[in-house]
């Protein structure tokens, strides 16, 4: 199992309600099709870049592995959503600045990206014509909105149903051409579908923690690769569904850099009478094969890594159960509870024996 995040080298949005102004320093970013107190239909989209070397060093984390990637936002706020709604993520095709403004700063910032500019002092503007080959734009009343490649494409849907807006959409394919080098890396724009920006009947809006958000919610870019190993040697398979599981090296307290490998002691809570030398409550088992290990955040019970059945598995050697956990992609002043997913005897349960710990910043 493996689960490894970064957080964004800069993110802004743009909007058409401020053509020229800059919000590369606001907390909240925002996608939205919505109309103004005049009845015009505006459009937001945002736009996040995440470093070559932050890319890379996720890369050689992973080794040779195969892996998914997927752009992670975290929902803030969401009014006047249809029943059904899909948001689009395309790779960026022209350089862009952060700038330091805020939407609705007076008078205008234009110290960075914004509708109509890519550049801060209101230069280079975002091709409308000409573009860059594989890519497009799009803009209605507006010229601008970004450039972006058409291939690629991914999207995410939520229907009425939806239990939560936050995002996580697959950007495998474009972070790989990102790696290979056979494209540039000006990060990704996310947008409302098509029909629903510019909106004036409703105002559609979906508002995300940025990345210069003062809570436990940034923006990341997450890789999962299944680096899981089952070997038991000697040990016997527990199954006893009655059985006592637990983490045997929880320090309580780690740097936010690096990993850290958890072992698991697993063993019938009342073993089977017999003559050894030794105490049969001494003796480890290993967890079957189909554990799986989650992360939820001590304080807003949210889980943080859900369990997976490829990305969080539990992995085995001789001497037990253990998984690795990557302390530089978990928030830092955190308490983290460690979950384990199992079945025994036919039952599938949640081991949670309260097993916290805490991650600082390195220095």
């Amino acid at each position: 199992m493996a689960v490894y995040r970064i957080f964004p080298e800069k993110d802004a949005f743009i909007s058409t309600e401020v053509p020229t102004g800059n919000a590369g320093k606001d907390e909240i970013v925002e996608i939205g099709g919505y109309y103004d107190i005049s009845g015009t239909g505006q459009a937001n989209r945002i736009l996040v870049k995440y470093s070559n070397d932050d890319i890379n060093t996720a890369i050689a984390t992973i080794g040779g592995a195969g892996y998914s990637a997927s752009l992670g936002m975290y929902i803030a706020d969401a009014s006047a959503l249809p029943s059904d709604i899909t948001v689009y993520a395309n790779a960026v095709s022209q350089s862009w600045d952060n700038g330091t403004g805020k939407f609705g700063d007076t008078p205008t910032n234009t110290s960075g990206v914004s509708w109509i500019y890519r550049q801060a002092g209101e230069t280079s503007a975002w091709r409308t014509t000409a573009f860059t080959a594989g890519s497009t734009g799009s803009y209605r009343t507006q010229v601008g909105g970004g450039t972006w490649y058409t291939s690629n494409e991914t999207t995410q849907s939520y229907s009425i149903n939806s239990t939560t807006y936050d995002l996580s959409i697959p950007v495998t394919a474009a972070v790989q051409s990102i790696v290979n080098a056979t494209r540039p890396n000006d990060g990704f724009i996310i947008r409302l579908q098509p029909d629903l920006e510019f909106n004036t009947t409703s105002s559609i809006r979906l508002k995300y923690f940025g990345a210069d958000t003062n809570t436990i919610y940034p923006p990341y870019l997450e890789f999962k690769w299944d680096d899981s190993s089952y070997v038991t040697g000697s040990l016997t398979v527990l199954s006893n569904s009655i059985s006592i599981v637990n983490l045997t090296n929880n320090k309580g307290k780690y740097t936010d850099v690096g990993k850290q490998r958890f072992r698991v002691s697993a063993r019938p809570k009342y073993p089977v009478r017999s003559f050894t030398t030794s105490s049969a409550y001494l003796t480890n088992y290993a967890l079957p094969s189909a554990s799986y290990w989650g992360l939820r955040d001590e304080y807003t019970e949210e889980m943080v890594v859900n369990f997976d059945t490829t990305f969080t598995k539990v992995s085995c050697d001789s001497n037990g159960a253990f998984f690795d956990v990557y302390m530089d992609g978990l928030q830092p002043e955190r308490y983290y509870r460690i979950l384990i997913k199992t079945t025994l005897e036919g039952s599938t349960t949640v081991v949670d024996n309260q097993n916290i710990f805490k991650v600082v910043r390195n220095g």
